[in-house]
């Protein structure tokens, strides 16, 4: 365990008592969102963020541990452990280090080498390596060793096996796999041909392309990959073959001797038909896990800007889903998220009913007092939002629209979840309940939707399907408990991500609330089944009740320090027990003038705990999502015809990638801004600069009017 805590201090730039002190905690059962908001004196403040990649160091660093012990013990038991060969496995930093070292000694199927030892040839390859022959005839030797009965039918035979023994231990060697990986890394370059270049149109740059495997981003890496399972490219990996048979030949051929040619083509052999192929496939398995691990990091990076993105409260919205010949489907919610009102109308292709539908459209803007109308930015999007547009100029009432994003709405609307909320309300309309819902509280309602079913990802189909489901999972979950949840109005899907509420607790919050009416306290929370004291630790400071007559049960303040927080609001002359909640305004300056050094020794509470009480008291039942972007709101519409070169436009950002980013200016498919037009300095990762759902100025810098494509620029504008 010493030395997996000085790993992690070195890799995350820790101090040893943060590191320690978060193992106990994680090996305690804590949950990550927990000890990052409630165990910050304990862990040095470490955020959620650090936390995570901490506690999957330690799983690494864990299960390293276990299989050098796993291969030591096998070692030993085959009596073959050195202390030169066990210092090796304990020093080995990775998985793949020790497997190099564990490789001569793992069970084998049978090779032409164990063959070739059991026909009694290790003397004879022996011999060879030691090269202490200057004269004579190879074949003098193994005459010797010929041997009918065993198999060893001529002179050739002999050394045919003898080379293949040799060959192997080329091969296992450790110490030459670790440095042909090396330079094989360091000078290899990856090339690809296009198959068939008219046909795969998408992958016309890797038509006849090469790069370094150093330098290669790791998108690039993406693309090749499913190019290649696509069978539209052929990959090839070009090393310095010279450079590495040179190396191998340095270091095993000691001098001239009768055997020097011989060994020449064994190694040749080991390394061209053994050493080469397992390296390429484990560089090419690193790259690909590289290129994964920052795909699935900008899809976590997405997937939290989308979710934190700003609710729309207080408001009656209308979803609109559009469609062609189908219809497009329209549902109409209150501002608690309440169905009013349903319909479907034809206003696009092939019906081009746009006279019943603007009728249909504007008796249910009346009768339901709409405010706002989201559209799903899928298939007719633009036609509908035209549609719309025109429908609301027509009116009286003022009523604005926005481009919503409908990825995963039909994944939810077949789902049985959606059936258990909306059962007797058609599958083709729960699309337009969602989209509708997505405008009014985008993170309720995006986690009852399978993660990667999202669309803000980039070859998201391509990674580690288990790595990616973990880490979106873990976005998600990190932005519920920073946002805090209601408890009296909060799905059994959102309470699902509540630190420390699995789905059957969800479930019980859900039933309880239905059977006994609205929670009053947080304390209540211990009579529903199956939440226990440990799990009321965990996910009590999350969850909130607006309806407690105790101001604090409103804030994320964690019932272990209320009773802290009550004197912290005594000692500035606030009668705690008769305190309304419409009175915290009043002393909101008083809490900025605390001093906050003398009232955590005070208190006997660290200092992190207070500053976190004392900004929960200024604003209780705060919502950081309220402090991001709004949405855009429009009333009229832009179209692909309308767009000139060198135009101004306001826009907002809908998905990230490694190369630039999609921002929505209002016209059908979405335009791209590169990387090199973000900004007037160096740009190396977009993600430095935008995020999902960012309001940014942009402008026109090419048209191409073919494909109905847009670039984009923000140099000067933002």
């Amino acid at each position: 365990m010493e030395q997996i805590i000085k790993r992690l201090e070195l890799e995350l730039g820790i101090k040893k008592y943060q590191v320690e002190n978060t193992i106990k905690l994680i090996d305690e059962g804590n949950t990550i969102p927990f000890i990052a908001r409630y165990r910050k004196e304990a862990t040095g403040n470490l955020d959620d963020e650090i936390l995570r990649k901490f506690a999957d160091r330690l799983n690494y660093l864990k299960n390293l541990e276990n299989r050098k012990q796993e291969v030591i013990s096998h070692i030993e038991e085959l009596g073959k452990l050195t202390n030169e060969i066990k210092s090796s496995i304990e020093n080995a930093q990775m998985l793949s280090e020790v497997e190099d070292i564990y490789r001569p000694y793992k069970p084998k199927k049978r090779t032409k080498a164990t063959i070739a030892r059991e026909c009694g040839l290790e003397k004879f390859a022996q011999i060879i390596m030691k090269q202490d022959k200057t004269t004579g005839s190879i074949d003098d030797i193994a005459k010797s060793f010929v041997n009918k009965e065993m198999g060893v039918e001529d002179v050739q035979a002999a050394i045919s096996g003898a080379c293949d023994i040799i060959c192997e231990d080329i091969s296992d060697n450790a110490k030459f796999r670790k440095n042909i990986r090396r330079m094989s890394y360091r000078t290899g370059k990856i090339t690809t041909k296009s198959v068939n270049p008219e046909e795969n149109l998408q992958y016309k740059m890797y038509s006849d392309f090469t790069d370094d495997i150093t330098k290669i981003p790791s998108y690039r890496m993406l693309a090749i990959n499913r190019g290649e399972k696509e069978n539209a490219l052929k990959v090839k990996y070009e090393v310095d073959e010279e450079k590495i048979l040179d190396y191998l030949e340095k270091n095993i051929i000691s001098n001239i001797s009768i055997f020097t040619e011989i060994l020449k083509g064994t190694i040749k052999e080991a390394y061209k038909k053994y050493i080469k192929p397992s390296v390429e496939r484990e560089i090419f398995s690193d790259k690909f896990e590289e290129a994964s691990e920052k795909a699935i990091q900008v899809f976590g990076i997405n997937m939290k800007n989308l979710l934190m993105q700003a609710p729309i409260k207080g408001k009656t919205v209308m979803g609109f889903d559009p469609a062609y010949r189908t219809g497009c489907k329209i549902a109409v919610i209150d501002e608690t998220g309440k169905v009013l009102d349903t319909a479907t109308i034809y206003p696009t292709e092939p019906q081009n009913d746009i006279e019943g539908a603007s009728e249909k459209l504007i008796e249910m803007i009346d009768k339901n007092n709409v405010d706002m109308i989201a559209i799903g930015n899928g298939t007719a999007s633009r036609e509908s939002e035209k549609f719309v547009s025109d429908v609301i100029k027509s009116i009286d009432r003022k009523v604005y629209y926005t481009i919503v994003s409908e990825s995963g709405a039909s994944v939810y609307s077949a789902s049985e979840l959606a059936t258990k909320e909306y059962p007797d309300i058609n599958v083709s309309i729960r699309g337009a309940i969602s989209i509708a819902r997505r405008l009014q509280d985008p993170l309720a309602e995006f986690v009852k939707i399978d993660p990667k079913a999202i669309g803000v990802g980039q070859y998201q189909h391509d990674v580690n399907q288990k790595r990616l489901d973990l880490a979106l999972t873990g976005v998600v979950e990190a932005v519920v408990n920073s946002v805090g949840v209601d408890l009296n109005t909060a799905t059994p899907s959102l309470l699902s991500y509540v630190s420390g509420v699995n789905k059957t607790i969800s479930t019980n919050i859900v039933k309880y609330r239905e059977e006994n009416g609205k929670f009053k306290s947080r304390k209540e929370l211990l009579n529903v089944p199956k939440l226990g004291k440990a799990a009321f630790v965990q996910c009590a400071g999350f969850l909130k009740v607006p309806e407690s007559d105790n101001i604090l049960d409103n804030t994320m303040v964690h019932p272990e320090s209320y009773e802290a927080a009550t004197k912290l609001i005594t000692s500035i002359g606030i009668d705690f027990k008769t305190m309304e909640k419409s009175s915290i305004s009043k002393f909101a300056l008083k809490l900025d003038n605390i001093d906050i050094e003398k009232v955590s020794q005070e208190l006997n509470v660290g200092v992190p705990t207070i500053k976190d009480i004392i900004i929960e008291l200024k604003k209780p039942g705060r919502d950081p999502r309220d402090e991001m972007p709004q949405v855009i709101l429009k009333s009229d519409i832009l179209k692909f015809e309308d767009i000139k070169i060198g135009m101004e436009l306001t826009g907002t950002v809908r998905n990230v990638t490694q190369f630039g980013a999609f921002v929505d200016i209002g016209i059908k498919g979405d335009g791209l801004v590169h990387k090199s037009q973000i900004s007037d300095k160096y740009v190396r990762d977009p993600m430095d600069e935008l995020s999902v759902g960012q309001i940014v100025n942009v402008k026109v810098i090419d048209i191409d009017n073919d494909r109905k494509k847009v670039s984009l620029s923000m140099k000067g504008l933002n």
